[in-house]
């Protein structure tokens, strides 16, 4: 073991300096679906845009086809990355926000969660708004029992 890993460790142990370890991924507490709603918005505009952008014709000149492909390409990375930043904001909200309580307030929470983040796998898999927009509305739901839970929690 080198010094840079030995003094730290000593000084610790003479300051009787403990780890912490926080029960979450934001453990000041601080939660709000905003991103995932934002992430949401981004996979269905990125939809649109692919389901509108228009096909170079058989006789378009071989760069017009490459950047056609080009576009395609970081329409659909974009998508993939915002549906994977949305399942992963919802996660955090279902798995380190709502707690047992929150089951009582709303029965299918479990379930709302389930389905949403399953919707945000469908999206990064295919082009398809009506999924799309059914993810924005998930997440809207789920935005809304946020804000009913954080009323009760004035109450």
């Amino acid at each position: 073991m080198s010094w840079r890993q030995t003094v730290p460790r000593a000084l610790d142990r003479l300051l009787r300096i403990e780890p912490l370890y926080a029960h979450c991924d934001v453990p000041c507490g601080l939660y709000d679906p905003h991103h995932a709603g934002l992430a949401a918005k981004t996979v269905h505009t990125m939809n649109k845009k692919l389901t509108d952008l228009p096909v170079p014709g058989a006789g378009a000149p071989p760069q017009e086809a490459l950047e056609h492909r080009n576009t395609i390409v970081r329409m659909v990375q974009t998508k993939e990355a915002h549906a994977q930043l949305c399942k992963q904001e919802l996660l955090i909200l279902w798995t380190d926000y709502f707690k047992p309580e929150h089951l009582a307030m709303f029965p299918d929470l479990q379930e709302t969660f389930w389905k949403a983040a399953k919707l945000c796998s469908y999206n990064k898999q295919h082009v398809d708004l009506a999924k799309s927009q059914e993810l924005m509305d998930a997440v809207a739901n789920i935005s809304e029992l946020f804000q009913r839970a954080e009323a009760a929690k004035k109450k």
